[in-house]
């Protein structure tokens, strides 16, 4: 008999493996589980009942940060490169006795009352009555991106290439069918799990001061349904391994175009009122309030590039009963056609109480505009747009851009009628100086008292404006700077003031352009714990 060949011996071992042999005779009789008897264990046997709604559990003990859940949600629902709808972040704790880490799964926590959805302007998202699964309408979407302020755990995210928000919907359309969610079938370790919760227990449970994990939002604010469970207490003091690191939020400059020139035509339309009631030449004040149309109708345009389908726009009153942006928008909407009415019973009645009434209508309209841009940031809940801080943003730039157009109008009024009241600019460049200098005094108060108390709620703001904003402050001062010696020439020398008070005007214009820049990009934007 001859010797077997190397080959031949290397099939007889592969012929011998037992674990090959159980795994296809496990196979055959059924008795190895197959992915559904694995997977069915992670979900409930029945639908919501009534009161009900479905929700994710995260068992701590189980999650070893490994990311299995991230790849599966981000192949199952092809999402692009940088976008994710699950993320995995750390908590760390550096007690006296001892040290805690954990890593943490999180998604959407499909909240009993959604950030995202009472904010969207024309309804994009919907919250289903039967799951209670809060989802996204794609098509619905006009990509404003106000969910991604409003939702305080970071959730929505912004497609570029689509000029939509998309966000994690819990795999509905499997679960609906017997399947678990992607992110629960991939876990290797069975860590996420789906639920069903009682929603009246989810609302009460999320009172104020509670939180779902240490570092996240304030639970009474969207009464998220995730619940988080461990063996071991998480710290008080566990926070995420991001807390504390400093960067820049997203710019949005078509916003800060719109907020400028839209708050220099408020302060216009304000400004002309003031001259109206003063008894100022009427075709002079007139054409503060024509410029204050062209600079309203400039800011509606630019704001137009914010929306990733600006086509969608006009569904806006969908959201009037919740949304402060759908609001925002009916205000600026109607506001152009009480000016072109101010006009035009300027220019036919000069100077008739009829002119003084449209001019106040138009200037009370004009706050009221102002008032809902900055409830859309107030009603964020970020401590950098808390209604203390930014209500004096705003009206204090309405009433800085407004006092220094005063000084221009008048110029161009006396150039136009070769007389110039000499006493009167000196006024209203002095009222302009004085409330740029109010305005900056107050807001470096308020950075500096932050700066120095860790503890402040806007104390990280702070340290990203003075660190990694320092040279916009610096280019703030200096344009600062600029408007304060020109309104000094104007009020020394009024005879030759067309051109300082020019150059006041745009430098005002152009703090307020660097105002609203650190006002978007040093804001901390509340969100789930991080990773490193």
């Amino acid at each position: 008999m001859s010797e077997l060949t190397l080959i031949d011996r290397l099939i007889a071992e592969q012929q011998s493996l037992t674990a090959v042999e159980r795994f296809s005779q496990k196979h055959a009789t059924a008795a190895f589980p197959a992915q559904a008897r694995h997977y069915r264990d992670l979900i409930p046997l029945s639908k919501p009942a009534p009161g009900q709604q479905y929700s994710f559990e995260v068992n701590l003990d189980k999650c070893t940060g490994c990311k299995a859940c991230v790849s599966a949600c981000h192949s199952l629902n092809g999402l692009e490169e940088h976008e994710t709808w699950r993320d995995v972040g750390v908590l760390f704790s550096h007690g006296t006795k001892t040290s805690y880490q954990q890593t943490v799964t999180t998604a959407c926590h499909h909240c009993a009352d959604p950030g995202c959805l009472q904010g969207c302007p024309v309804m994009a998202y919907e919250k289903d009555s039967s799951t209670g699964i809060v989802r996204h309408l794609d098509d619905q979407c006009i990509g404003c991106q106000y969910c991604t302020m409003k939702c305080p755990y970071g959730v929505p995210k912004y497609s570029e290439r689509l000029g939509i928000v998309r966000k994690c919907d819990m795999c509905h359309d499997r679960l609906a069918a017997g399947e678990a969610p992607a992110c629960v079938q991939a876990c290797p370790h069975e860590a996420i799990t789906i639920k069903l919760v009682d929603i009246e227990e989810v609302t009460v449970a999320a009172s104020p001061g509670q939180s779902i994990l240490p570092g996240a939002c304030d639970s009474s604010y969207t009464k998220p349904t995730t619940r988080y469970v461990s063996s071991r207490p998480v710290p008080a003091d566990a926070h995420g391994a991001d807390a504390g690191r400093l960067h820049l939020e997203h710019a949005h400059w078509p916003l800060i175009v719109m907020l400028v020139l839209t708050q220099l035509a408020v302060g216009q339309f304000l400004a002309q009122s003031v001259l109206e009631f003063a008894g100022v030449a009427p075709y002079s004040v007139l054409g503060l309030a024509g410029a204050g149309f062209v600079f309203l109708n400039a800011g509606l345009f630019a704001a137009v590039f914010h929306l990733g389908r600006p086509v969608g726009a006009w569904r806006f009153f969908l959201g009037l009963r919740t949304s402060w942006m759908s609001r925002e928008i009916l205000a600026f909407s109607l506001l152009p056609g009480l000016v072109l009415a101010d006009l035009s019973l300027g220019w036919f009645f000069p100077g008739s109480s009829l002119v003084r009434g449209a001019a106040l209508a138009t200037s009370l309209m004009g706050l009221g505009a102002v008032f809902t841009s900055a409830m859309i940031y107030v009603d964020t809940r970020r401590a950098f747009w808390k209604a203390s801080l930014t209500m004096p943003r705003f009206y204090g730039a309405v009433l800085a851009l407004g006092a220094a157009s005063i000084p221009v109008a008048l110029v161009l009024g006396g150039l136009s009628s070769e007389t110039v009241n000499q006493s009167m600019l000196r006024a209203a460049a002095g009222i302009a100086l004085c409330v740029q200098l109010g305005m900056f005094a107050w807001e470096k108060a308020v950075h500096c008292r932050a700066l120095l108390h860790p503890r402040a709620a806007i104390h990280e703001s702070a340290l990203i404006t003075e660190h990694l904003l320092k040279r916009v402050s610096f280019a703030r001062t200096g344009c600062l700077a600029v408007s304060v010696a020109c309104w000094v020439a104007v009020i020394a020398v009024p005879d030759a003031a067309m051109v300082p008070a020019a150059i006041a005007l745009l430098s005002a214009c152009a703090a307020q352009i660097l105002e609203r820049y650190i006002f978007f990009t040093a804001v901390v934007a509340l969100r789930m714990p991080g990773g490193l």
